[in-house]
Order: C-alpha cells, then structure tokens, then sequence
C-alpha cells in the first residue's frame, strides 16, 4: 500500500484516521511527502516496514536559520520523520489514541542534507508493537541521500495516548 502527497496532507488534518487518532504534524513540521510502501509484514524483522521521501525545496523554512551563511537541513528533523512514519504506522495499523514520540535509543549521523539536495528517502523497519497497557511501537529508521544512509536511528518509540 502506498499513500500520495495529497493523502499524507489528509493525515495532516487529523481526521484520516479517526476523530482523536494518529495525525501527522502539520505545514512546516511535516517532514514526509509521499509513502511509497507500508506493510505490517517485511523489514528486518518482518513485523513492517515502511518507505517514504520527502522532496527537497531550497525554500524550506529551516534552511534559513541553521545556520547563518551554511544552509543545512537541522538532523532532528529528519529524526522526526522517522517517528511521525512510525505514528502513520500505528495509525495505519488501526490503533486509537494520538501519537506521541517516546524516545530513541541510539542515533548516528553520517551526512548532511543541503538545499540541493533533491529528494531524501526513510526506511522504518518496525521492530514490535506492544498494546497494553500503553500503545506503543518501536522501530529502526533510516534516512537515506543519494543511496547511502545518512541518518540511523536505532528503538525509536512512539506511543499511542487517549486523550
């Protein structure tokens, strides 16, 4: 299954998957344009995987202010990338509540992402999904330029809250 721009925007709003479930951030925060693979089977686990990319415009807000006379697109937001796609997952997967980043475990950056650079890749390998007492997903994530991974995020946590 996949999920357009225009859909990724729907889920932006709230109501995609339910009055009062998984939403993705919305305008500047929101980090994912397209969904190009979302399975509960597959990755490195084989408990899901999910593929997306978000395409680069030289305008983005960040770019202007990190930093001053070096534009270079902030790391923690490809960070949140990664667990907004695993929100999508848990919303996706038909889980209630609102989603919530719970943590990483380990986070290494390899490489930079500049105004020109095109277009970046995720890959989320959901590692488990634990539904009691708290909603809760933990996954591997990836953020990939030009083939090579430049980002890696190792127990991701994202929980589902009743509100």
């Amino acid at each position: 299954m996949q999920f357009s721009k225009a859909e990724i925007l729907a889920m932006s709003e709230g109501s995609f998957f339910g009055e009062g479930n998984a939403q993705l951030p919305h305008s500047s925060m929101l980090m994912i344009d397209t969904i190009s693979h979302i399975a509960d089977t597959g990755g490195h686990y084989d408990r899901g995987q999910l593929n997306a990319d978000l395409e680069i415009d030289p305008e983005h807000w960040f770019f202007n202010c990190h930093f001053k006379g070096d534009p270079v697109m902030p790391g923690c937001l490809g960070l949140d990338a990664l667990w907004q796609l695993l929100g999508v997952f848990l919303g996706w997967s038909g889980l209630p509540g609102k989603g919530r980043a719970l943590g990483v475990g380990k986070v290494k950056f390899g490489g930079q992402i500049y105004p020109d650079a095109g277009s970046i890749h995720y890959q989320l390998h959901v590692k488990r999904v634990i539904k009691k007492p708290l909603i809760m997903g933990i996954a591997d994530g990836m953020v990939i330029h030009r083939g090579k991974v430049i980002y890696q995020a190792n127990d991701l946590k994202v929980g589902l809250l009743k509100m």
